[in-house]
């Protein structure tokens, strides 16, 4: 396979995780502002849907024609792709992200799920879910995912070769996930019509 044609996968590959991301995002900020536990369970299904129809689908697809240009173009057996930065820069974080997505942040989505499903047969917000909703550390990785998405992306258009941008990248993206992770519960605050479960769900508090 020629190197244009790896390069086209590459780009669907990132087109289709980005788009996940972003999907599960907006899913995440609409199930933080529904009240009702139906709209709810729609919106954390949805999530469900865009990780493993776009955002696994597209890391596959990253995973397979980065690592075959890596071994054909720049030297991947010999590791030499290492001594490059913003190649190097990308595996560093293509791989954090690939771990951390699936054994953190979708494992994560994946228990909200069936806590969500115990919910819908109680008929209301269970104390489980409403303290699984809150959680700080997969609230955290979920935050991360699309900042460190959008350092990959910037690694790989501005191919920087000193670790100076990835670094400063890298930190920025930190910042925006610790931001996003102590905002998004007051962006999204509402005041529920009745039941102090509701309440605290509502509130992340």
């Amino acid at each position: 396979m020629s190197y244009s044609h790896l390069n086209l996968l590459h780009v669907i590959g990132a087109v289709f995780m980005g788009a996940g991301l972003i999907g599960v995002w907006l899913s995440d900020v609409r199930g933080r502002q529904v009240r009702d536990l139906v709209r709810f369970s729609e919106a954390i299904r949805n999530i469900g849907v865009f990780y493993n129809g776009l955002v696994f689908p597209g890391a596959i697809l990253l995973l397979i024609s980065g690592t075959w240009m890596i071994v054909t173009t720049y030297g991947g057996w010999s590791f030499y792709f290492l001594q490059i930065p913003w190649i190097a820069g990308m595996v560093v974080l293509f791989v954090f992200e690939f771990i951390e997505g699936n054994t953190v942040t979708r494992v994560y989505f994946v228990h909200l799920r069936r806590l969500t499903d115990q919910a819908l047969e109680e008929g209301r917000f269970t104390k489980e879910l409403v303290e699984a909703r809150g959680a700080a550390t997969p609230n955290f990785t979920h935050c991360l995912d699309i900042p460190l998405y959008l350092v990959i992306v910037a690694l790989g258009s501005t191919k920087p070769m000193t670790w100076a941008p990835f670094f400063s990248a890298g930190a920025i993206a930190i910042a925006a996930a610790i931001a996003l992770t102590l905002g998004m519960p007051r962006l999204c605050r509402w005041e529920p019509e009745e039941g102090r479960e509701s309440a605290q769900f509502a509130t992340f508090e």
